[in-house]
């Protein structure tokens, strides 16, 4: 996948999970938290350490929430204010263990420096534009972008995206596209808890062999928005894909949130969507490795039958060759049979020049 600019959005993540995982931590056990941060564990403290750890839980799901949450980073910074006040008040005390404290506060400064330089990041980076009319609509829902180099030429890649009745040969979450004329298309995707949601799209840009842009319609289970660039690849090595969605998942925030906790959040998805997508362009089908096949512990052996398909195809680019190859061999030793004795047999090796 192709190296993303720094802009602040994977340390605002990376701090997510981090507030998350402390204000648990803090919820769990209070008494140990107070100790490990040289403070005496009595009522008050650990009152107040339980409080931080909500305002912790509270910043990390505001951070992987958000598509630019820069007011949840300075949320922190305004979080480790509160907290180094407070470890400085407890280092005048004579219950407190100081030299733990004073770990504790260099930790603190540690860590707001950071904070600030990333709050500082997603304040000032400007957002890239998204080029379909849904932008206001879409401003507060989730966004992926990812990338990937694909070895075809950009006219090939394009011309395979731009029929979309193909992308679920690759969307592993999509049931179904039905081009419906207008440039309006019907989409149809798995949801959890077994579910599924439609809904209707446009295409909003459609710039040959460069661009496609596309929208949902008013009505959509899962308003979204995207574009999906072909670049040429430095070094006539093909082409860059790049996707950038934006879209409301179901259940809002916390239907996000949940995904994410249980690794089936939209990143993951695209990433692995565009690795097949990078399989049929290159290859001619999807490749599945034993891991990928069987789940949980299983013996390390070849699976017995065919591996699953993601979709239905009769001929494939493995498929054709291996005919070739076989219909060479068998001609070949038709020809042997048949040959007289004390004649040379035919040699299936290429002659040299």
């Amino acid at each position: 996948m192709a190296a993303r600019h720094d802009d602040g959005e994977g340390l605002a993540r990376a701090l997510g999970w981090f507030s998350i995982g402390l204000g648990v931590a803090q919820l769990a056990a209070p008494r140990r938290m107070n100790r490990m941060v040289g403070v005496a564990p009595d009522r008050k403290s650990t009152a107040t350490m339980r409080a931080i750890g909500v305002r912790e839980i509270a910043a990390g799901v505001g951070l992987l929430t958000r598509p630019r949450p820069a007011e949840w980073a300075w949320a922190r910074v305004a979080g480790d204010a509160m907290d180094l006040a407070l470890v400085g008040d407890a280092m005048t005390s004579d219950d407190s263990d100081r030299p733990r404290a004073a770990t504790t506060l260099a930790a603190l400064l540690g860590i707001t420096a950071l904070d600030v330089y990333c709050a500082r990041r997603l304040t000032t980076t400007r957002r890239e534009p998204m080029t379909t009319a849904a932008d206001a609509k879409q401003h507060h829902g989730m966004r992926v972008r990812k990338s990937v180099t694909v070895n075809r030429p950009a006219d090939e890649v394009y011309a395979f995206w731009r029929n979309l009745e193909n992308l679920p040969r690759f969307m592993k979450h999509l049931e179904s596209v039905q081009v419906t004329g207008g440039g309006r298309s019907h989409w149809k995707a798995n949801a959890p808890a077994g579910t599924s949601v439609e809904w209707d799209a446009e295409t909003t840009e459609d710039r040959p062999n460069e661009r496609i842009a596309w929208r949902s319609v008013d009505g959509a289970d899962v308003p979204n928005a995207g574009v999906v660039r072909f670049v040429p690849a430095a070094g006539g090595r093909g082409t860059e894909i790049h996707v950038d969605l934006r879209y409301d998942p179901p259940a809002g925030k916390l239907g996000a949130l949940v995904a994410k906790l249980f690794g089936d959040e939209p990143g993951q998805q695209v990433d692995g969507d565009l690795r097949r997508f990078k399989q049929v362009l290159e290859v001619g089908e999807v490749l599945y490795s034993e891991a990928s096949i069987a789940s949980g512990l299983h013996p390390a052996h070849p699976p017995e039958g065919p591996a699953p398909q993601l979709y239905d195809r009769e001929d494939t680019i493995l498929a054709e060759r291996s005919a070739d190859a076989a219909a060479t061999t068998s001609s070949n030793l038709d020809r042997a049979s048949s040959t007289p004795p004390g004649e040379p047999r035919p040699s299936s090796a290429m002659p040299r020049a």
